[in-house]
């Protein structure tokens, strides 16, 4: 701890502006990189967040230190912690070939809200070493993550006559070290002859050349076509 802000530590005029401001800081920070990659939750929003945190926990501490209440002066920030779970979840969404996305954004609100709490409640040092290790964390681990995904998942929709063909497709998969972690299987007739449709979700185990095993798959008997749906 920094002695030099011992004395800002307590709720005084001085005090509350400087939380208030700092939470502002913070906020923006992690909101510009947010804004700057498009994502759902941007600028403004994590801003509202982190100040709208702080003056929860300044609330609680004012009305426990100078209204003498008797209350619970952290209930306040427990629940702005529960509460930011609705609010992250409204910025993740599932795409149409089943990714699921805003995960990070959604994490990054919830920190910000942390550290507006952080922030307010007095911790100067906590809110600015957290926020310069989150802002860290989005920008420079970006790209690490994506090296770290070295066998991602295969996602194919597998149009199919002969009930026989997709047993046919599985066996093949697995014999390329395929884990099928999903399965979904639809059907369908036009009269005639029966169709079926199946998205078939697998993750490698060791490395693969994905055109060539689609290629391979597509060559099948009974089978219609095949669609990749990976990203």
């Amino acid at each position: 701890m920094i002695p030099l802000l011992d004395s800002l530590r307590d709720v005084t005029t001085l005090s509350v502006l400087l939380r208030l401001t700092l939470a502002f800081l913070c906020g923006s920070a992690i909101g510009i990189e947010r804004s700057y990659k498009n994502r759902p939750a941007g600028f403004r929003t994590h801003m509202l967040v982190c100040v709208g945190a702080a003056i929860a926990a300044l609330t609680g501490q004012y009305l426990y230190l100078v209204m003498h209440m008797p209350t619970d002066i952290s209930r306040l920030g427990a629940q702005v912690v529960s509460g930011l779970g609705f609010i992250g979840g409204g910025t993740i969404i599932v795409t149409r070939d089943h990714t699921v996305k805003g995960l990070t954004t959604a994490a990054g609100l919830w920190a910000a809200g942390v550290i507006g709490l952080a922030a307010g409640s007095g911790f100067f040092e906590g809110a600015v070493l957290a926020t310069a290790l989150i802002i860290i964390i989005e920008t420079c681990f970006a790209g690490l993550s994506k090296q770290l995904r070295s066998n991602p998942e295969l996602r194919w929709v597998v149009h199919y006559h002969a009930k026989g063909a997709l047993d046919q497709v599985m066996r093949y998969c697995k014999d390329r070290r395929l884990a099928i972690t999903n399965l979904q299987i639809t059907g369908a007739s036009d009269g005639a002859q029966s169709a079926y449709s199946a998205v078939i979700t697998m993750r490698p185990n060791a490395a693969v050349k994905p055109q060539l095993l689609l290629e391979h798959v597509r060559a099948m008997e009974g089978i219609i076509s095949v669609d990749d749906l990976a990203p």
